[in-house]
């Protein structure tokens, strides 16, 4: 008995020895395996690189030659930013994310190109053909969320129909000009309705691209946290951008005459973005921020009431939901500053919203200590400019009284309705032609909402087929939401979908033509669609977690009975 127990403590001791020797050879095998990968990549990126530069110079010199220096520099950066996205589609991604806000301002400080107002594309296009490369080889779903997929391919359908019998025909046979003797207008209606088409659902792969680019709770965090920091950034530059001009450094239009003193301009630029209105004289104020319009930015302060909400109630990181805070209290205060009327009435209403729809009014005590001190940091920066504040709320019902909201969605509903039954046009006018962006490409009209300017372009069905699809996406994304078990994880669910239900159903501007809205609604559906997978990847961690506790205190209990034993 006794020689059994030496020789099977000598076997447990040869045994110990061989794994502290095999464990040594296996880590420098990793080490030298991922030093061959980070090799490996980096003369990848070299190689690329080199084929970037070489065909960007090449680019760049033909484009010199042809037009000039104002675009060659793009083309050439535009050859390097290309071909990187498609290699390397995850950075691409954020780098797209990071953008958005800052375009309007890098687009007028490297001299306000043409194809500069194309730049964040260069991120998206690249990134979302990789990764529908990539979902083809490995047999992956590219259309995202599977239920959107037959009311997505009957708007598809429906815009088509609109794209080669309305547009089409306008391309064929243009109509004739008003007058008998004038030129025939100089127009492209196919290369409007491709464009329109483009603003209308080219963001729509935004969805997958942002499922696939979460991979775990890490991603998840940082990509919340990033889109945090933007906003504070964005924020920030914004107040700078309103004292530099009450200051007097930058002059604005307080020295215009007549209609010039009402009218945003890029000539009035301050600092960041672009075209701004700075009459105090006449309290007429409309502030860009770090976008190129000052409406852009009133959208973008609306949307950021539901990011920094979130990601202030639920992030993990009692700092981060501090910094999340103070976040938001700049949102307020830059829709005060800002002098939009549309941005000083939602933002305060969509907090509300957002505390009676998520729930997060019960939750509100816990928060009280910091939610009293920013609120009161918020009535001190009022009571030391009262007379901004009640300038603004005078404006803002003023305006109301002129031209109430509902009368106003009221009469473009009828205008847009009354065009289509004038020239019996019920497949719509055509992709594009109430698009602002594609007016350099043939005539538009203004059409101030969303809904009307649908029916004016695809028509009435076309219009109820969008509605058809937004529903869709929004019964989805709150099923969604509602199967995550983890607190955390449903509370910024929750504030996603509010997000999204808000701007599905909103007609009032058309926010989802242009950046911000039109990129953050489509990317955040999805982060929204991949929580619950993270969900069930948190949780089956804590249970592999909590099952080696259980068994290494199982263990601790047997060591401990047979030490009662032995003494006994």
């Amino acid at each position: 008995m006794l020689k059994s127990k030496k020789q099977s403590k000598k076997s447990k001791k040869h045994s110990k020895k061989q794994d502290k020797q095999a464990t040594p050879t296996i880590n420098l095998k990793e080490k030298l395996a991922q030093k061959r990968k980070a090799a490996k990549a980096k003369k990848e990126l070299t190689s690329l690189l080199s084929t970037a530069i070489s065909g960007g110079v090449f680019l760049g010199m033909i484009l010199f030659f042809a037009v000039g220096i104002k675009l060659a520099l793009p083309g050439f950066a535009g050859v390097i930013v290309l071909t990187l996205s498609y290699k390397y589609p995850r950075q691409a991604l954020f780098a797209f994310i990071v953008y958005v806000p800052f375009g309007g301002t890098i687009i007028y400080l490297l001299g306000n190109s043409p194809i500069l107002q194309l730049a964040k594309d260069a991120f998206y296009i690249p990134a979302a053909i990789a990764l529908y490369q990539k979902c083809k080889k490995q047999k992956m779903p590219f259309l995202l969320p599977q239920g959107i997929k037959v009311p997505f391919f009957i708007l598809l359908g429906l815009c088509l129909i609109t794209l080669l019998f309305v547009n089409g025909l306008q391309q064929i046979n243009p109509p004739p000009p008003p007058n008998l003797f004038d030129p025939p207008p100089k127009e492209m209606p196919f290369g409007m309705g491709i464009l329109g088409l483009k603003v209308f659902l080219g963001y729509f792969p935004l969805i997958t691209c942002a499922y696939y680019l979460i991979r775990n709770k890490r991603d998840f965090l940082l990509i919340s946290r990033l889109q945090i920091i933007m906003i504070l950034i964005c924020c920030v530059l914004g107040f700078v951008q309103y004292m530099l001009l009450v200051v007097g450094i930058c002059e604005g239009t307080r020295n215009a005459v007549g209609d010039d003193l009402f009218k945003a301009t890029l000539n009035a630029r301050c600092f960041i973005g672009g075209s701004l209105v700075f009459s105090p004289s006449q309290g007429m104020i409309r502030l860009p921020g770090t976008f190129v319009a000052p409406w852009q930015w009133a959208w973008f302060l609306i949307s950021s009431t539901f990011f920094t909400f979130a990601t202030g109630f639920n992030d993990p990181s009692i700092i981060w939901r501090i910094i999340s805070l103070v976040s938001l209290l700049t949102v307020f205060l830059n829709a005060v500053i800002s002098g939009q009327r549309i941005a000083l009435a939602l933002v305060p209403a969509c907090f509300i919203l957002l505390l009676i729809l998520t729930g997060q009014i019960k939750r509100l005590k816990a928060f009280l200590p910091l939610f009293l001190l920013i609120v009161l940091v918020g009535f001190g920066a009022i009571a030391s400019n009262p007379a901004v504040v009640q300038e603004r709320l005078d404006s803002f019902i003023s305006r109301w009284n002129a031209s109430p909201p509902y009368e106003f969605i009221t009469q473009q509903f009828e205008e847009s309705w009354h065009f289509l039954e004038k020239d019996g046009e019920y497949l719509g006018k055509g992709l594009g032609r109430a698009t602002n962006s594609a007016r350099v490409l043939g005539k538009t009209q203004l059409i101030e909402t969303y809904y009307p300017k649908i029916i004016y372009e695809i028509g009435p069905l076309g219009a109820i087929g969008f509605l058809i699809f937004a529903t869709s996406l929004t019964i989805i994304c709150f099923r969604t939401y509602r199967s995550v078990k983890n607190r955390n994880f449903r509370g910024y669910g929750a504030a996603l979908w509010v997000f999204i239900l808000f701007i599905s159903y909103n007609t009032y501007y058309y926010p989802l033509d242009v950046d911000p809205v039109a990129v953050y609604y489509w990317f955040f559906a999805g982060v929204l669609l991949k929580l619950p997978e993270i969900d069930k990847m948190e949780r089956l961690k804590e249970e592999q977690n909590q099952e080696v506790e259980n068994k290494q205190k199982k263990g601790k209990g047997r060591v401990k009975e047979s030490q009662v034993n032995l003494n006994i």
